[in-house]
């Protein structure tokens, strides 16, 4: 398995994705949407998720295919991203029909961000536009790190941010993940060093240190987040996604899987104060694939992905962690 040419969620063809932000709000939002409506299930592992729609992706629900995913910072205002998503693609006469109504489908997840230093004192609840932005900024490019859903995302020690990454498997087919990290969790080693997800790096994509020599990691749990803000203020929101055939069944399947990239990548993970999430999708641009194979590739790309979120992640004014790039210039 190698990444796709992007090394991001979009060398699943036909997947876009847009970014917003608020540099003052510390927090945006971030929307997947693809070249027609897709198949997707979701799985939750946290003990604190914030959705929207997520019932509807079980299997036995009779939606077949939504219209885009959001993730966003916000909390439960973050929620209101969907509804600015909704919006625009009602005007652009997309949704599902039903008689002369146009319904568009939008399930979405949110971290919390809303202690994180920022400015969260409005009138009017920002969310909604910063979906419709993020949406209108939709490409197959776009940016890693202190953007969108992951502007003002933190992990326990150092600033979290938004990561992506992507493996092409055997037969051809294409995984992805896109994941806005904000865990309870670590996602270093003692000293910031070296990431906990350094046994699954390709081609020094977030730095090339390999793993910590140490051993005996876990035992001990420090966190500058927990000391500077709430302990409830967490979560790590993921999207997976192939272009393999896939049943709803499958894909929530996959969503399974894909929690291992986590696991693998933030320590401690699935806690009680975590939201942790993974949507996953089929764009089913090819034939049905090797569902083990998809999910092994989907929690490989997770793991990546959240180690090139806090590589990539930024530092600005009022931030209350440093960014893994400060501590290791």
């Amino acid at each position: 398995m190698r990444p796709g040419s992007r090394n991001l969620i979009t060398d699943v063809a036909g997947l876009k994705v847009g970014n917003a932000q608020n540099d003052d709000l510390k927090s945006g939002s971030t929307v997947l949407i693809g070249d027609t409506s897709f198949t997707a299930s979701v799985h939750v592992m946290g003990g604190a998720p914030g959705t929207r729609e997520t019932d509807l992706l079980a299997p036995d629900k009779t939606v077949a295919a939504v219209d885009a995913l959001v993730l966003s910072g916000g909390s439960a205002f973050g929620l209101d991203a969907c509804s600015g998503v909704v919006d625009a693609l009602r005007a652009q006469g997309r949704g599902f029909r039903l008689g002369d109504a146009v319904i568009p489908l939008v399930p979405g997840a949110i971290l919390f961000d809303l202690l994180n230093g920022g400015n969260k004192a409005w009138e009017e609840n920002p969310y909604p536009a910063l979906g419709r932005a993020a949406l209108a900024a939709a490409g197959e490019d776009f940016a890693l790190g202190s953007v969108g859903a992951g502007t003002g995302a933190l992990s326990a020690m150092v600033k979290g941010g938004l990561g992506s990454a992507s493996l092409q498997l055997a037969d051809g087919s294409m995984v992805g993940a896109l994941v806005a990290a904000n865990p309870v969790g670590a996602v270093t080693t003692p000293g910031e060093r070296h990431f906990h997800a350094a046994p699954y790096e390709i081609d020094g994509e977030f730095g090339g240190l390999g793993p910590d020599p140490a051993t005996g990691l876990g035992r001990i749990f420090e966190s500058r987040k927990a000391a500077a803000m709430a302990a409830r203020a967490n979560t790590t929101i993921a999207i997976v996604a192939t272009d393999a055939m896939l049943t709803k069944a499958e894909c929530q399947r996959v969503a399974v899987a894909a929690h291992d990239g986590i696991a693998r990548a933030v320590v401690p993970a699935h806690m009680p104060n975590d939201g942790d999430l993974v949507f996953s999708l089929s764009t089913a641009k090819r034939p049905a694939g090797d569902v083990a194979m998809i999910g092994h590739a989907a929690a490989l790309c997770v793991s990546r992905a959240i180690a090139r979120a806090i590589y990539a992640a930024t530092p600005a004014e009022g931030d209350l962690l440093p960014c893994w790039s400060t501590l290791n210039a």
